[in-house]
């Protein structure tokens, strides 16, 4: 099976939602919707579902034209962050509920609703109503009434957001072997990059209804496309400094010049945008060729393995993540140091020229 959009745009009033979308997602593929709120995501997955339909544009299964099928007659399983279940029915009869709905005999449910309720910690719950439960335990229903329904498209709306961190960690892992087993088209929307990357498998970003880039989520990672993409992609946000090359060199403001080695090598004169992650701005000189660069600290954000440090540079505010805890002072000089083989660098037009390899991309 395949699932294919083919210029899909959603337009309300004068709001664009969704906006000119291509894309094919093929059978026992996970898929990752990333980017923020508001960026299109969930409008993207009814779209797909045919809660709604595109104002332009067609989806197909299949090769088959579904874009006015409504979703009643689709076989899709959603399941949202704010969960959805049958207030008056046990959770054993809310997980079968689909299965009822098709006709399986009664040992294929009780199989079936014994298999997810096991995956899910559900067990002990399935005599319960949802009032009984707690939000973590209803979203495990909804998140298991999908699974038991085996349809060949499931669309995940930020699912394990209201899960704890060691189920959300477990779910994770065992949810795309789960459904990519069956040979459904799994799509998980997220605005987590790192849920992305612990994820896998292909990655579309999103920006304001926009696909900016889709493919290997890795890949994508590792060379976005452009600037918006980059940004999408890094949590905390991207870092980036404008620069002028010039003769092998590249001037950034406060004259400080970096060497044009690694990414910068090779590159025509002109103006650039650099881009750095977090954990590629050091707080102490780094082996290899590190560049200072003088700032002032803005504020510290610990949490308790880590310390996010926000540093002013020359009217520019940048993000360094650092290991362990460090306590500075707000308004105190700080030396930052970079390091020119992990720079992105984009054109004027914010178009991806050069990038780390990929042992300095990590």
């Amino acid at each position: 099976m395949s699932l294919t959009l083919e210029n899909v745009s959603k337009i309300a009033g004068r709001a664009t939602h969704i906006a000119d979308v291509s894309l094919r997602l093929e059978s026992g593929s996970l898929n990752v919707l990333l980017g923020p709120t508001l960026s299109g995501k969930t409008t993207l997955m009814r779209i797909m579902a045919g809660l709604e339909p595109p104002s332009r544009g067609r989806v197909l299964f299949d090769g088959i034209d579904v874009t006015g099928v409504p979703v009643r007659a689709r076989n899709v399983a959603m399941v949202y962050q704010q969960f959805i279940n049958y207030p008056t029915l046990t959770v054993y009869e809310n997980i079968a509920s689909p299965l009822r709905v098709s006709g399986a005999p009664k040992d294929e449910i009780d199989r079936r609703v014994e298999e997810a309720a096991h995956l899910l910690r559900l067990e002990p719950m399935l005599g319960r109503t949802p009032l009984e439960l707690s939000g973590g335990q209803q979203q495990r229903t909804a998140l298991a009434r999908a699974l038991v329904k085996r349809a060949p498209l499931v669309l995940l709306d930020e699912p394990l957001a209201n899960l704890d961190y060691k189920l959300r960690e477990e779910l994770r892992e065992e949810l795309p072997k789960i459904f990519a087993a069956s040979g459904a088209i799994l799509v998980y929307a997220t605005t987590e990059p790192s849920e992305a990357l612990l994820l896998g498998g292909n990655t579309a970003t999103l920006d304001r209804g926009r696909v900016t880039q889709f493919g290997p989520t890795i890949e994508v990672y590792r060379r976005p496309a452009d600037r918006i993409t980059a940004e999408v992609f890094s949590d905390p946000p991207m870092n980036f400094v404008s620069a002028e090359i010039r003769g092998g060199v590249a001037r950034l403001a406060g004259d400080v010049s970096l060497p044009a080695s690694g990414p910068l090598a090779d590159l025509p004169d002109g103006p650039v945008t650099l881009g750095f992650r977090p954990n590629h701005l050091h707080l102490a000189r780094a082996e290899g060729d590190t560049i200072a660069m003088r700032g002032m600290v803005s504020v510290v954000e610990i949490t308790g393995s880590e310390s996010f440090v926000h540093v002013r540079q020359d009217g520019a505010e940048w993000i360094a993540l650092a290991h362990g805890v460090h306590e500075l002072a707000p308004g105190a000089p700080i030396d930052v140091y970079l390091d020119p083989r992990k720079l992105f660098v984009f054109d004027a037009d914010g178009r991806l020229v050069a990038a780390p390899d990929r042992a300095a991309a990590a």
